[in-house]
């Protein structure tokens, strides 16, 4: 099982930008570092949802779906965040999303968009309120596996 270390605060952050979102889904990138096999989120980085009839262009069998179902980062928010965690020495270590009134389980749209190195938190929205929030990680058979969710304190994550 791989695990991913982050706040309480970070935490904060993620169950916010999904209770702001709904009902549709929030979306954003995780910056931090990969050490002995544990990612350590440094930065949550926000992003618009940028779902649409275009990003529906690239993944046909999506017809009809909106940003209630579906999320999509633009590239160039994408190559900003790259840019800014370059610069601090950070990569992009995963994904983040909101499923309004859905649990914090991946569907079949979130495991083939996937890339396998990507740490994924869902986090389940229902009614506007955040409830379960959990992370995922492909296996080397391009199937989600459970992450372990580690709380660490601030001051062990070294900006």
């Amino acid at each position: 099982m791989q695990n991913i270390a982050l706040t309480e605060s970070q935490l904060l952050s993620i169950r916010s930008h999904g209770e702001r979102a709904y009902p549709e889904e929030c979306c954003g990138l995780l910056l931090g570092r990969v050490t002995a096999g544990v990612k350590t989120l440094v930065e949550v980085w926000p992003t618009d949802n940028a779902w649409s009839a275009e990003a529906e262009d690239n993944w046909p069998e999506q017809t009809g779906l909106t940003e209630k179902r579906r999320y999509a980062i633009k590239p160039e928010d994408m190559l900003r965040a790259m840019k800014h965690g370059r610069d601090r020495n950070l990569d992009i270590i995963g994904i983040y999303h909101s499923h309004p009134d859905c649990a914090a389980v991946p569907s079949e749209c979130d495991r083939t968009m996937a890339w396998a190195q990507y740490s994924y938190i869902i986090v389940s929205v229902r009614q506007g309120s955040s409830e379960d929030l959990r992370s995922w990680s492909l296996d080397g058979e391009g199937n989600f596996q459970a992450e372990e969710i580690l709380a660490v304190e601030p001051t062990q994550i070294k900006k």
